[in-house]
């Protein structure tokens, strides 16, 4: 068990920091200095996942964000909705549990 612990606790570490928070202000810097407990419970809970054969339904809950493509189009008296693309945020504990499948 302990293992997963740490297996749980090394992919946090490795995770990118500076990240937009997920859609229940999660971020990966929460994970990252809190104690070693929520790596335990992680693990217990991506564990009780992998037996059930089931994932949380918030695990796959993201919201989308438009970014404008060129910042010189904003000068622009029309902007169309292809002036944007979307990046997906997506929960931390989600990013946490792919990392380590």
């Amino acid at each position: 068990m302990r293992e997963r612990n740490e297996l749980v606790e090394n992919m946090i570490y490795q995770m990118k920091k500076g990240k937009a928070a997920d859609l229940d202000g999660i971020t990966i810097e929460h994970l990252y200095y809190s104690s070693g407990i929520p790596p335990c419970i992680l693990s217990k809970l991506f564990n009780l996942c992998m037996t059930a054969g089931h994932a949380p339904l918030s695990f796959g809950e993201s919201y989308t964000v438009p970014i404008l493509k060129n910042k010189n189009s904003i000068h622009c008296k029309s902007i169309t909705v292809d002036d944007f693309r979307g990046i997906s945020i997506s929960p931390a504990i989600s990013k946490v549990s792919e990392h380590c499948i």
